[in-house]
């Protein structure tokens, strides 16, 4: 489809997100196909001259705030300069402002729902390689139900502090905390894969409360502490932007701070894909950076204690983890005591002194064979976490990977996305 897709006669179905309900965690940007949703400190919009309507954002926003349209005429569509400034959404024109512009308000309803002409097809090899494509939106047959949405951005629960140390080598300038977090006899069920968002207190420079901020779970379905009503986070203390810049991070220093007893305000939880599958017998490979190390810890832990009680029947576990430096990866000593019957562990350090670079896609060339073996299995789950910039590398090495054995990637990643099998989480 294309932008005009959407417009019927003059009359546009503009595509707008709800900003009440938005938790900014940027998976709707990440995975748009044409570039049509951006944001800044305040909101994330959808650029009305470049959305063409495909749904591709739908089903992965965690808690459907991207799911919202209005029907205006075109020469009143929503600017982005307009929908940056927006605490919640407008209403639906009324008849009079239609007939204001010369409209009538049948006419307007008729042209509420988009055409769908299909697009043509693309001549072979004539399009970019686009990664985000190739992303599940289902999660896998066996996974458990989740429950989302329990507590959303208008109505936060309380948790209480019950943890917060550094697991990264202390000492150095990057700091990454285990924060863990104890909801007592409120209910708040979560499965490893899914996020919370966080509510720092205060307001910004404009008088603004602060927006919740999205972090992955770090710890399996039964708490990390089994049998108590906990979980764990890991944060990254953000102390530059991307270009080196020096900032302070609202968000993680107010939860790196955080003292064991402090209250804070959560809402949550969201996400229904991103989940484990429950098949005793499923392969598990995970590609991490960073804190997206924190949902393969959740799976490393809750399949470790499945082993533990005889439960785990031989399911392979893969884990491709990149860093900077051994120092900065999260977790590093506690992956060390791992059995390695259990669990098949690369590292990739980027900026080790007098070593050459070495990313994860790099690691993961260099174990072909095995992950060739295991794109071949119907029983092998792929799952992603991390960096933006890392996943188009990740994805082209799966598609070499399988191309380089015999198989048809556009085949093998189209049934990994049916079938729930591979699944991106970057930021």
């Amino acid at each position: 489809m294309t932008t005009t897709t959407l417009i019927d006669n003059g009359i546009l179905k503009q595509h707008l997100i709800d900003p009440e309900i938005c938790i900014r965690c940027n998976t709707c940007e990440a995975i748009c196909p044409v570039n049509a949703i951006t944001h800044d400190d305040n909101n994330y919009v959808v650029r009305a001259d470049v959305c063409n309507g495909c749904m591709a954002c739908i089903s992965p926003c965690p808690t459907g705030s991207i799911d919202n349209w209005r029907t205006m005429p075109l020469v009143r569509a929503y600017s982005i300069e307009e929908q940056l400034t927006w605490e919640e959404l407008p209403p639906e024109l009324s008849p009079d402002q239609w007939a204001a512009d010369g409209v009538s308000a049948s006419a307007a309803d008729a042209a509420a729902v988009p055409s769908s002409v299909p697009e043509p097809m693309a001549e072979p090899g004539t399009q970019a390689f686009h990664s985000a494509k190739f992303g599940a939106t289902v999660p896998p047959w066996s996974a458990a139900h989740p429950y989302t949405n329990l507590f959303p951005p208008k109505s936060p629960t309380t948790a209480t502090v019950v943890g917060n140390f550094n697991c990264t080598e202390a000492g150095f300038e990057s700091e990454t905390h285990h924060v863990v977090l104890d909801f007592g006899s409120m209910p708040f069920p979560v499965l490893e894969g899914q996020s919370i968002g966080i509510v720092p207190p205060g307001t910004d420079a404009l008088g603004k409360a602060h927006h919740a901020r999205q972090y992955s779970i770090a710890s399996p379905r039964n708490g990390e502490r089994p049998g108590y009503n906990n979980l764990a986070l890991t944060v990254k203390r953000v102390t530059t932007d991307h270009d080196g810049n020096a900032v302070r991070g609202i968000a993680s220093n107010y939860v790196c701070d955080l003292k064991v007893g402090d209250e804070v305000q959560v809402v949550g939880p969201f996400g229904s894909s991103f989940l484990m599958p429950n098949h005793p017998r499923s392969h598990i490979v995970m590609i991490c950076t960073g804190t997206g190390s924190a949902p393969m810890r959740a799976m490393t832990e809750w399949r470790r204690r499945l082993r533990s009680s005889g439960k785990f029947e031989g399911g392979k576990l893969m884990l491709f983890f990149g860093a900077r430096t051994q120092q900065e990866l999260p977790y590093f000593g506690p992956l060390q005591n791992l059995p390695k019957d259990f669990i098949d562990i690369n590292l990739a350090f980027s900026r080790t002194a007098g070593q050459p670079k070495r990313y994860v896609q790099d690691l993961m060339r260099e174990r072909a064979a095995d992950l060739a073996a295991l794109l071949r299995d119907g029983n092998s789950h792929f799952y992603v976490c991390g960096l933006k910039s890392m996943e188009e590398g990740v994805v082209m090495a799966l598609r070499d990977i399988a191309n380089e054995a015999g198989g048809d990637w556009e085949t093998v990643g189209a049934t990994l996305k049916r079938e729930g099998r591979l699944h991106l989480e970057t930021y």
